[in-house]
């Protein structure tokens, strides 16, 4: 994977994001908030989950290792959320952008809220992290079906349709 891979992919989550952010905006919060099952109780709480990994991801790859991910309770609302997010989202572009296919394969060594320490190359990281968002996001599809809301498609090869990238 290469510079203007990572860039793409980053491009596309960014937009997978909106997407998702914009398909549960007209949803109440008690909807919001409701147990639904899954890898965590609710929308929000899933939501809260993504964003708290982009941002937890994108302090170790700055060499900081918080010991602990953002809490869902702290966002009342998806305004809330929508807007912490625009915060970390300009952050972590403004990182994608400055990447070097260098420095896709510098080894970063971070320490997880568990306390144990790791060691992967940046590019395989940042890899790692538009798959759990595209997990999480396919989970945030099944609740909005469970609550009767409009599901989204959110694959990468409908952004190409969408963004017009060549192949």
């Amino acid at each position: 994977m290469n510079k203007g891979d990572i860039q793409q992919l980053y491009q596309y989550n960014k937009w997978a994001n909106g997407i998702i952010l914009n398909s549960v905006a007209p949803l109440r919060t008690e909807e919001l908030t409701r147990h639904l099952g899954g890898s965590f109780p609710s929308l929000r709480d899933t939501l809260v989950h993504i964003m708290s990994a982009e941002w937890i991801w994108l302090r170790r790859w700055k060499g900081v290792s918080p010991r602990a991910m953002l809490e869902a309770a702290e966002f009342a609302d998806i305004d809330a959320v929508r807007a912490r997010w625009s915060e970390i989202e300009t952050e972590q572009m403004a990182f994608v952008q400055e990447v070097t296919n260098e420095s896709l394969h510098e080894i970063i060594t971070y320490t997880n809220t568990r306390n144990q320490t790791w060691r992967y190359p940046l590019g395989q990281m940042m890899q790692h992290l538009v798959n759990h968002s595209t997990y999480h996001r396919g989970q945030i599809t099944n609740f909005l079906r469970q609550l009767g809301a409009q599901p989204v498609a959110t694959d990468f090869l409908i952004y190409l349709d969408v963004d017009g990238s060549d192949v």
